[in-house]
């Protein structure tokens, strides 16, 4: 709200909306993405959060988590719970929407992206999709990810980045993830 009141003071003649994208991630940015598209085609405010608020009920996150002791290390998780996970070597799966959700848990990352592709399958089906690949210092995984991605799904994007510190911090460094969305053909 702070930055909303900053732009009408400097420029009392626009029009500015908050949006809790209720997401976090290249999810948001999504979000962000499908209002500047609709703005970009010259639709009004309301038609932009339209497109913003679509595309929020839509949107799915899911992050393979190489280690759980960064999870801890945020307080998402108890000592105990991340000690033990530590020692068994299990890889926690997460969502997030509004708040962050254990999905699962798997023993080696190749599992891991196999059951990441595979709740995005349960979702997508053969329907045009729009994808992002985040990772925290995992390019060449996130690279593949990315490759297999395009070459198994109806992709109208799909594009690769980088976590944000504070995810970067929160996961640690080898997490990967998927956000991603489908499109109705007639979109």
């Amino acid at each position: 709200m702070e930055a909303k009141e900053k732009a009408l003071a400097d420029m009392p003649d626009i029009l500015v909306e908050v949006i809790d994208s209720a997401q976090a991630a290249s999810s948001e940015g999504m979000i962000a993405l499908a209002a500047a598209r609709a703005a970009d085609e010259g639709k009004d405010l309301a038609m932009v959060i339209e497109a913003a608020e679509e595309v929020k009920k839509k949107v799915s996150t899911v992050i393979y988590l190489d280690t759980i002791s960064h999870v801890y290390r945020s307080g998402r998780i108890p000592k105990i719970a991340s000690q033990v996970g530590s020692a068994l070597n299990i890889k926690p799966l997460l969502t997030i929407s509004e708040i962050v959700h254990f999905a699962g848990m798997v023993r080696s990352r190749k599992k891991g992206i196999e059951r990441m592709l595979q709740m995005m399958r349960d979702k997508v089906d053969d329907r045009p999709v729009r994808v992002a690949v985040t990772h925290a210092y995992a390019l060449e995984e996130a690279e593949k990810l990315k490759e297999r991605i395009s070459s198994e799904f109806n992709c109208i994007e799909v594009w690769l980045s980088e976590f944000s510190p504070v995810m970067g911090y929160a996961c640690g460094t080898g997490t990967v993830g998927i956000s991603f969305y489908t499109e109705d053909r007639g979109e």
